[in-house]
């Protein structure tokens, strides 16, 4: 029970999501008279649900990230470069 805190609290201990050791749902006061094993079902659904993250968004976000750098690289060339030729025709 989480201190100050007078709410029914489902509490999942090992959930079949990989990442989390235990999960703890706050069951809204409306939903406090449904029956145990309802809510232990739909936690477990919830929970299940949230699994491992697609390898395709994970492969997208590393391509942005180096998109990023790269064009920054780029950028920062192009940068330099039109700097030194600015200064060798005006000096």
């Amino acid at each position: 029970m989480v201190k100050g805190v007078s709410r029914q609290v489902l509490e999942l201990n090992a959930p079949p999501c990989v990442y989390f050791e235990r999960v703890l749902f706050f069951v809204k006061p409306e939903y406090s008279a449904t029956s145990e094993g309802t809510l232990r079902e739909r936690a477990r659904y919830i929970a299940q649900s949230a699994g491992l993250p697609p390898t395709q968004r994970i492969r997208q976000t590393k391509r942005r990230k180096w998109l990023a750098v790269c064009a920054s690289v780029l950028g920062g060339a192009l940068l330099g470069a039109g700097v030194m030729l600015f200064l060798v025709t005006h000096i």
